[in-house]
């Protein structure tokens, strides 16, 4: 009864937060309707009908040509390799000027099996020079580009799996983003627990903000919970460094949570899942910048770096640690 107590306590004053944020983003977004209204009943006086026709054949083209550099950028030798069919007639005289690949294989430094321009296999040796100029500056890059992005993908399936794999360790239910999708869920957050838990967080105002917590207090946790067999042996009060958080979903990111991306990417991304699906906690798997430079989403979103909590509290009273133990 003393937890579901503080349970609904601490969503009671969650959900008073929510509730001001939606009528605030509600008027922000009414004001920018009136204010994006009056200027296009402006425009269109002027020219509605021009405006109408450069808009249909515009969108159309840009988004041809933004697939088309797309594919050429992960597949260069396929979509660049032949000067003929890739490059306009007006260009084809850059082909003629350095020319640098004729008659010799390119080979890719990663895989280092030779290229190939069409999808039977067939080895092009006469490729175009755009094609290896494109090839070389992707394979000079060592950040980013296509390769790079399909690392980052499957480094962050690892992690989504390391998060699935202790929460079953830990005996806690729910759904995995793939479940979400086959339901047909618009939003879908890594894991969506199938019941809220509380676990302890640190404070934005702590003295200690990073992620990094204390090896002596933990253990002391741990100790506390196996020598006595009760949910009275956790700290259910807040204190200076830490506070419990009830959590509906878990968003993982294998990346390192600075002040930017977090604020650009993954802020506006988790508070479509507050609103659906209620607050809920953003993992970093590589640690992030101190929390107080880190918005939380008025205070529904909490922020954990380097692993899992170690401790979830549920809703009938029972604490669940990674281990598989329960108090």
């Amino acid at each position: 009864e003393r937890v579901l107590r503080m349970m609904d306590g601490i969503l009671k004053k969650q959900g008073g937060r929510r509730r001001k944020d939606r009528m605030r983003r509600t008027n922000q977004r009414r004001l920018e309707k009136e204010k994006e209204g009056s200027s296009s009943s402006n425009n269109n006086i002027n020219n509605s009908n021009n405006n109408a026709t450069n808009r249909g054949g515009g969108s159309n083209s840009t988004n041809t040509t933004k697939k088309f550099v797309t594919e050429a950028l992960r597949h260069p030798e396929k979509m660049l390799g032949c000067a003929s069919t890739s490059i306009l007639p007006e260009y084809q005289f850059s082909e003629k000027n350095g020319a640098t690949g004729g008659g010799r294989i390119v080979v890719d430094s990663f895989s280092q099996k030779p290229l190939h321009n069409d999808d039977d296999g067939n080895i092009s040796p006469l490729l175009s020079r755009l094609c290896l100029e494109v090839r070389e500056a992707i394979d000079s890059d060592p950040m980013y580009g296509p390769r790079q992005d399909k690392e980052r993908h499957n480094v962050g399936i690892e992690y989504e799996l390391l998060l699935e794999q202790i929460l079953r360790s830990m005996d806690i239910p729910f759904e995995t983003e793939a479940e979400l999708r086959v339901r047909g869920t618009a939003k879908t957050p890594d894991v969506l627990l199938s019941c809220p838990v509380g676990i302890r967080a640190r404070r934005k105002e702590s003295r200690n903000p990073l992620y990094a917590k204390s090896n002596e207090e933990d253990n002391s946790v741990r100790s506390s919970l196996t020598q006595k067999e009760s949910v009275a042996s956790v700290n259910l009060e807040d204190d200076d460094e830490y506070e419990w958080k009830v959590i509906c979903w878990i968003d993982s990111k294998a990346l390192f949570g600075d002040v930017e991306t977090h604020t650009n990417s993954v802020l506006p991304q988790v508070e479509t899942y507050v609103h659906r699906f209620g607050p809920g906690l953003v993992l970093y798997w590589f640690g992030h910048a101190p929390l107080s430079r880190l918005g939380d989403g008025h205070g529904d979103v909490a922020i954990v770096g380097g692993n899992v909590p170690d401790l979830m509290l549920m809703p009938t009273g029972e604490v669940h640690s990674q281990g598989g133990k329960r108090m």
